[in-house]
């Protein structure tokens, strides 16, 4: 089946998910690869099955190269313990998930196969259309659309669960389109998420030489006091991947100089350090 049908039968199944961004009513019909809302506002499927949900121009800094890198990193098992924390916080029921920037789709796609419902319902999108169009070459029952998360193509308790992984939030909106009783799960990077590198990268007096996530914490706490936090810790073996996929599919590499740059891909890592926090709360 081309993409564009299988695009356009996964929105007709789940078509009461879906809002119109013009006069915000829910869409009323898929026809002949075009959704449209009963005040004749329509969108018309790509090629690829997917939507344009954008309403203004934004500008991703994630390029074709950064994202296809991140996606042999990731198909690696980068985020493989996280993908599974993030599972092991779901109910055992179907779920209906959203990922937030969900970049080249892997994440998403991973989750949907760890969970192991087939009547789960998975959507990622993304302001970067390579990054859509990538991940709608996984094999995967996922939909990938491009969104801006501040003005979210979805009806009101749409979700019933929310996947938010190194994102911006926009908490208002998260919270209109999840479900009485879902749950909200953001993963933060910690102080020694990938400290290897950023301290073969950089100086130890450069800004990044060192994180601080406390401010988004703090934000996190001041929405939804009641969340948990589990840490999540581990190293990964960089043997089996390209070391310089590593570097380019983090934004780390923007900031370093070329000299350092250069260094790096000769000296290399033999391991990288994976150090994030899971916050979920139940709405």
């Amino acid at each position: 089946m081309k993409k564009i049908d299988q695009g356009s039968q996964f929105v007709q199944r789940h078509l009461a998910l879906f809002k119109c961004l013009v006069c915000d009513m829910p869409y009323a019909a898929v026809e002949d690869h075009t959704l449209k809302c009963p005040n004749g506002h329509q969108l018309d499927f790509s090629k690829k099955g997917t939507l344009y949900f954008l309403t203004h121009q934004v500008q991703s800094e994630y390029d074709a190269a950064m994202l296809a890198a991140r996606r042999r990193i990731l198909q690696a098992g980068f985020f493989k313990p996280i993908v599974t924390a993030i599972n092991e916080q779901l109910p055992a029921q179907p779920q209906r998930i959203l990922d937030i920037g969900s970049g080249e789709g892997t994440p998403l796609a991973d989750l949907l196969t760890l969970h192991q419902q087939p009547k789960d319902v998975g959507i990622g999108f993304d302001i970067s259309k390579d990054g859509v169009n990538l991940a709608t070459q996984l094999v995967s029952p996922a939909y990938y659309c491009v969104a801006d998360l501040a003005q979210l193509p979805f009806t009101n308790n749409a979700f019933t669960a929310i996947m938010d992984v190194f994102s911006p939030s926009a908490y208002q909106e998260f919270e209109r389109v999840l479900a009485p009783g879902g749950q909200l799960l953001k993963v933060v990077p910690n102080a020694n998420y990938l400290v290897e590198l950023r301290h073969l990268l950089f100086e130890p007096t450069a800004r990044q030489y060192q994180y601080d996530n406390q401010k988004v914490l703090d934000l996190f706490s001041q929405h939804y006091p009641q969340a948990e936090q589990r840490r999540i810790q581990y190293e990964f073996d960089l043997s089996t991947v390209d070391f310089n996929d590593l570097m380019v599919m983090t934004p780390l590499h923007w900031g370093a100089t070329a000299e350092r740059l250069a260094q790096a891909r000769i000296e290399g890592l033999a391991k990288i350090t994976i150090d994030v926090s899971l916050l979920t709360v139940t709405m």
